[in-house]
């Protein structure tokens, strides 16, 4: 019987799903069966041939799905549901583990008796990435000591070992039944969060392991003032989504009135704060214009609006 399922879901990144496929196959641990469950989401299936080409190496223990909608909810449920693993460990397509990933994760699992370990996500920048970018440490994420109980705010589906009978449990909650993951956040991002509101309201033990950490790629791309500020005014958006989305009947207008005013009055004091700050400390500066960045796409849900990170789309009205 397996007892651990990886699973990947991959968009037209086929040296990096290498890197991660080599990664896993040096694993130190042993004695547990395991596999591992890949979702090509490029209609092109772009990973087809580092997938044929590392097949041999998993020795039965990989298998392969193509979905050809970009939408990272399906992908993600496509492969939990091929995944026969009493745990699921969820690891991005740009992201590389350290030797004894799966080990430190099992271990503090046995230890907190969890229902979901969250590790480390560390940049791993490429040589063409700014100095100030380094140094400002905008890509970096806040750590715990191992052990620490976390929520859905320090929640995310890269780097984290999740109990199957878990995710069963949130999929039959769902509506459409299609998965744990909501397809409606499949292109504009926040599934993930979604995911752990709603393991919140169920009583999931969620701890975190500072010791597994997984090294994420940065590329030069996003290593931009411009993508910076283009995230911060997303997260912005997925923030006022997600809440609303868990807010019932009155208090939900309730809820978008407090919302709605405090991102108006922390918009212009963090606007300002990054005007005067600017000739002086430019790192500060920019961390206020990301923080103000964020607050207007808070406003901007309100009026209609929401960006796509997935699929073709830029832009379409709220769903």
């Amino acid at each position: 019987m397996t007892e651990l399922s990886i699973c990947i879901c991959t968009y037209k990144r086929p040296d990096l799903l290498r890197r991660l496929l080599q990664a896993i196959l040096t694993q130190t641990l042993r004695d547990v069966a395991m596999e591992v469950v890949v979702v090509d989401n490029d209609s092109l299936k772009s990973a087809s041939a580092v997938l044929n080409e590392m097949v041999d190496s998993f020795d039965g223990a990989l298998k392969v799905l193509a979905l050809a909608n970009s939408n990272i909810s399906l992908a993600r449920n496509a492969a939990i549901a091929a995944a026969s693993g009493n745990w699921i460990v969820m690891i991005d397509d740009d992201e590389v583990p350290v030797s004894d990933w799966l080990e430190q994760l099992l271990n503090v699992q046995k230890t907190e008796q969890a229902d979901v370990v969250f590790a480390p996500v560390l940049p791993e920048y490429s040589e063409a990435t700014p100095l100030w970018i380094r140094e400002g440490g905008y890509f970096d994420r806040r750590r715990m000591p191992t052990g620490t109980k976390i929520d859905h705010r320090d929640a995310r589906s890269g780097n984290v070992l999740i109990r199957r009978s878990t995710l069963q449990a949130i999929a039959a909650s769902q509506k459409d039944g299609i998965g744990p993951f909501d397809p409606a956040y499949g292109t504009t991002g926040g599934e993930d969060t979604m995911l752990f509101r709603r393991l919140d309201k169920l009583g999931a033990v969620m701890v975190w392991c500072d010791e597994a950490p997984a090294h994420e790629f940065i590329p030069a791309e996003r290593a931009t003032a411009k993508w910076l500020l283009q995230r911060s005014y997303r997260t912005g958006q997925l923030f006022i989504r997600t809440e609303l989305a868990m807010q019932i009947g009155t208090s939900k207008t309730a809820a978008a009135l407090m919302l709605s005013a405090r991102a108006f009055l922390q918009f212009f004091l963090a606007l300002l704060f990054a005007l005067l700050l600017l000739p002086f400390k430019s790192l500060r500066s920019f961390t206020w214009l990301r923080v103000a960045a964020s607050q207007l796409g808070k406003l901007s849900y309100f009026w209609g609006g929401v960006a796509h990170a997935y699929g073709n789309l830029e832009k379409q009205k709220k769903s």
